[in-house]
């Protein structure tokens, strides 16, 4: 697979093989102590050991302190192994949770205070006004797609509420985006961060900000994903349906800034009340919240059905194509392993109707679905959770 190159913002090196110029890049631009910042999963895996087997040239040390959803304490361990190596540089590889604290390590080595002291709708929020330590991000996993994002979602140990730190500043000076690192990704993984990125696209589409470019993005992300996810899944060992899921995740991060949805909003809800996988949050929520959404985003709905070429998508009314795509998202789901409702999911912390109450006080406590294209009250979301159980 060639090697692509190009800056949308964030200078990325995409294709198989994109793995291999991180420590030249590395020693280029006059970097030789790298933190390499990762979760103990991945850390425990062969593709890990080849991955850091293969920086020759630079002396890395490896911060794995990291699991389950990011959260305060996981920051302050790694700022102190950065500053324990002398590193002068961060190297993120791994999914959305590795990438997030990795670019909160880079940002806290260099800030005083509190992490969460710098998550914007903190009421003395402190300004991000020091230089940060060259960071450069490995995704791999095909779903946040932090990789090219300028925000860190970091959760305090206690409550688990969920918290943005959003600048410029966390953006990676460099992506290198290997499709061949989310090839040992488990069928159940894979699916969960596909649908991640698929959401991703769908709401950002869907926000009624005013954001064409978004939307252009948004739009291939979803036809991109649409083709490759159930291949990916299915066919682990392709390269160019992870490829594509790679890039489908890059773009729905990118047109995210745009904002995203009450799918979201209810993600959010389940992590920090059940600590539920990001990703398969969404999953499972997508469809039920697409059906509230219906009556207020019929015509884009019925566009998406036409942009994933799902059957009906072709009928003779939007009315008909919207449903017909928000039929495709539950078969979808299905095919993929994805719970159909909340009472499917089988992880250690059961979601029962007993969390309503607490769910939809996250949930409208939750940012992302301000930008939602149906209004969504806190009677809208207790029904939306009733029915998803």
């Amino acid at each position: 697979m060639t090697l692509h190159r190009f800056a949308f913002p964030t200078s990325i090196v995409f294709g198989a093989g994109a793995r291999k110029e991180i420590a030249p890049h590395l020693l280029a631009e006059g970097y030789s102590r790298p933190l390499i910042v990762t979760d103990r999963g991945l850390a425990a895996l062969p593709v890990f050991e080849r991955l850091v087997s293969e920086l020759g040239g630079v002396d890395a040390h490896v911060f794995s302190g990291i699991w389950g959803n990011p959260v305060r304490s996981q920051v302050e361990a790694g700022v102190t192994a950065f500053r324990a190596h002398a590193a002068d540089s961060v190297v993120g590889i791994g999914g959305g949770a590795a990438l997030d604290v990795a670019k909160a390590v880079a940002l806290m080595s260099r800030h005083p205070g509190d992490i969460l002291e710098y998550a914007w709708d903190h009421p003395q929020v402190r300004a991000i006004d020091a230089e940060l330590p060259y960071f450069v991000a490995v995704p791999t996993t095909a779903g946040t797609g932090s990789e090219v994002g300028r925000s860190s979602v970091i959760s305090d140990d206690t409550t688990h509420i969920k918290k943005i730190i959003f600048s410029p500043a966390l953006l990676a000076k460099k992506v290198f985006a290997d499709p061949e690192l989310t090839i040992d990704l488990p069928p159940p993984i894979t699916a969960a961060t596909g649908m991640d990125a698929l959401t991703h696209n769908v709401e950002s589409y869907l926000s009624p900000a005013y954001h064409p470019l978004c939307d252009g993005i948004a739009l291939e992300g979803v036809r991109i994903a649409a083709a490759a996810l159930p291949i990916a899944v299915r066919e682990g060992g392709n390269v160019q349906a992870r490829a594509d899921m790679l890039m489908s995740s890059m773009m729905g991060a990118i047109a995210f800034q745009k904002d995203l949805g009450a799918v979201h909003s209810c993600a959010h809800a389940l992590s920090t009340v059940a600590d539920l996988h990001h990703g398969l949050a969404n999953g499972i929520m997508i469809d039920h919240v697409m059906r509230f959404n219906l009556p207020s985003a019929t015509v884009k709905l019925a566009e998406l059905a036409r942009v994933a070429r799902v059957p009906g998508g072709d009928g003779d009314t939007d009315e008909s194509r919207a449903a017909s795509f928000i039929d495709w998202l539950t078969k979808l789901k299905a095919s993929l392993g994805i719970p159909a409702k909340l009472s499917g999911y089988a992880g250690a912390r059961r979601v029962t109707a007993d969390d309503i109450d607490r769910l939809v006080d996250v949930a409208i406590a939750d940012t992302c679905h301000q930008t939602n294209p149906r209004t969504c009250t806190a009677d809208d979301f207790r029904r939306i959770f009733a029915e998803s159980m």
